[in-house]
C-alpha cells in the first residue's frame, strides 16, 4: 500500500494548529478535584490463576463520578521494597481482558495494573466496566458520545479514570511514587498523553501510535474508524462543526503534550491509515519534555508489537534504574 500521510523529512517537521484553550489548565484541575471529591471504595481480590511467579488482583477503584471501574494489578510474587510501577491504557474497543494476559512487566519486576475502559470491552478484548453516564444524540461508537460540551463528552471520564486509577496505586505501599510510568497503544496512547499531561507524578510516559491527537488533521487523513464517528456526525448535523471542535481541543493530545515534563518514548506507524503520522507527530513536536521516536515504517496500526515491547523494557529499565 502507498504511504497514507506525510513522509520524511517533511513528516519529522509536521506541526499542529491546535490551539491549546485558555482554560485549559483550570478546567482539568477542576474535574480532577470533582472526582477525588466524590471519593468510593476500592477493592483489591486476588484473581483465580494458575500463575506461580506473577500474583494478579481484581481490582475496583472509584473513578469520574465515583463511577466503580475495574483493572487487573500484576505483581511478582516474590517481592521486597517498593516496586516501579506501569499503569496501561487500552486501545479502542478493548477491556482490561483476562488475568493471565500481559505479564512481561510483573514478570520484569514492576509492578503492574492495566485499566479497563468504560463502556468498552467487546471489540477485541474483554471489559468489565460500564458508563453510567447518559449521552446527546450520537455516532454509534464512543468518539461522538456528549461531543457537543466539554463537560459531558465520554473521554472527560475517561481521562479522569486514568488519573484516579494512579490516585489509587500510589496509596498502596508496594508502589514507588518517584517511578511511575503510563503507556498504551492507539486510544490507550491518547490517554497516556493526557494523563502525563494532567499528572505530574508520571515520570514517564511511553505513546505508541496514539490516537485522540490532531483531531482537525485527523478527521481529514483518517482511512479508517474510530476518527469516521466525528465525520458522519458533521455530516448531519452540519451546523455544529464550530461547537465540536471546541469540546476536542480540551482532548486532544497536542494540548496535554505541551504540559508534559516527563521523559517519553513515542512511537509512529508510517503506514498506519487509523492514526495518521502527522498526527502522532503532531502531539511528538509539541510534547515540552526529553522525548524520543521509534518509527515502523512498513507497519500499519499494529505499529511495534512485540518490537516496540523490547524498546520500551530497554528504555524503561535505564530511565528507572
Amino acid at each position: 500500500m502507498p504511504f497514507p500521510d506525510l513522509i520524511q523529512p517533511e513528516l519529522g517537521a509536521y506541526q499542529s494548529r491546535v490551539e491549546t484553550p485558555a482554560d485549559f489548565t483550570q478546567f482539568w484541575d477542576a474535574t480532577i478535584a470533582e472526582a477525588r471529591q466524590a471519593g468510593g471504595a476500592t477493592s483489591m481480590v486476588p484473581a483465580e490463576t494458575s500463575l506461580k511467579l506473577v500474583e494478579v488482583f481484581d481490582v475496583t477503584f472509584p473513578g469520574f463520578g465515583g463511577h466503580p471501574v475495574k483493572g487487573w494489578l500484576h505483581l511478582p510474587r516474590e517481592r521486597s521494597g517498593r516496586l516501579p510501577l506501569v499503569v496501561q491504557y487500552v486501545g479502542y474497543g478493548g477491556g482490561r481482558g483476562f488475568p493471565h494476559e500481559n505479564l512481561h512487566w510483573a514478570a520484569s519486576g514492576y509492578a503492574y495494573f492495566r485499566m479497563d475502559t468504560r463502556g468498552q470491552g467487546s471489540g477485541w478484548s474483554t471489559g468489565a466496566t460500564a458508563d453510567p453516564v447518559g449521552t446527546t444524540p450520537s455516532i454509534p461508537g464512543m468518539m461522538t458520545k456528549g461531543i457537543l460540551d466539554k463537560n459531558d463528552y465520554y473521554y472527560r471520564r475517561v481521562f479522569t479514570d486514568a488519573v484516579r486509577a494512579i490516585d489509587m496505586l500510589l496509596e498502596q505501599d508496594f508502589v514507588d511514587a518517584e517511578r511511575v510510568a503510563v503507556c498504551g497503544g492507539s486510544q490507550g496512547g491518547g490517554i497516556t498523553l493526557a494523563v502525563a499531561g494532567i499528572d505530574k507524578r508520571v515520570k514517564a510516559v511511553m505513546p505508541d501510535v496514539p490516537f485522540l491527537c490532531d483531531f482537525p488533521r485527523a478527521l481529514q487523513k483518517a482511512v479508517r474508524d474510530p476518527y469516521g464517528e466525528i465525520v458522519r456526525l458533521l455530516a448531519q448535523h452540519r451546523d455544529k462543526k464550530a461547537q465540536v471542535f471546541e469540546t476536542l481541543r480540551y482532548f486532544d493530545g497536542v494540548c496535554f503534550a505541551r504540559q508534559s515534563q516527563a521523559p517519553a518514548l513515542f512511537s509512529v506507524a508510517l503506514m498506519d491509515d487509523i492514526c495518521p503520522p502527522s498526527t502522532v507527530y503532531g502531539a511528538f513536536n509539541a510534547y515540552a519534555g526529553l522525548k524520543s521516536m521509534v518509527e515502523y515504517e512498513y507497519n500499519n496500526h499494529e505499529g511495534g508489537g512485540p518490537f516496540q515491547d523490547r524498546e520500551q523494557m530497554a528504555w524503561l529499565g535505564k530511565l528507572f534504574g
